[in-house]
């Protein structure tokens, strides 16, 4: 019985650590977002994470005629990245993303994980 009992143990806790590596580190998708920077804050209250939006147009609406915007919101591991972002806040800018399953609060508020710029441009151009 008390093999039984160890073996179950070793199990749980096996289980349960293969399941936070799954759902809180291991990258889920990876690809790049384009669109107007709007901001880029450090926050936190223990964990001083740097987060950021990026607005996006699109076409497609529920309303015919209409733009609709989108919204990414995003949390920076780097900070060197988030630096060089907040000083272009307003630029038109591609980020390369990381978008894990869950998000861990010194990673950042967000499930996306911007870790480096692709490119700057002029806000319409």
């Amino acid at each position: 019985m008390r093999k039984f009992l160890s073996i179950t143990a070793v199990l749980v806790i096996v289980g349960c650590l293969l399941f936070i590596m799954f759902r809180y580190f291991f990258v889920f998708g990876e690809g790049v977002k384009a669109g107007e920077l709007n901001y880029v804050v450090k926050k936190g209250f223990i964990f001083k994470t740097y987060e950021g939006k990026l607005i996006q147009n699109g076409l497609r609406s529920k309303a015919p005629n209409t733009v609709q915007s989108y919204e990414f919101e995003f949390s920076v591991s780097n900070e060197a990245v988030a630096q060089k972002l907040m000083l272009n806040s307003g630029r038109a800018v591609e980020l390369h993303y990381k978008e894990y399953l869950g998000a861990i609060p010194w990673r950042g508020y967000s499930k996306f994980v911007v870790d480096s710029i692709v490119a700057f441009s002029e806000p319409g151009k």
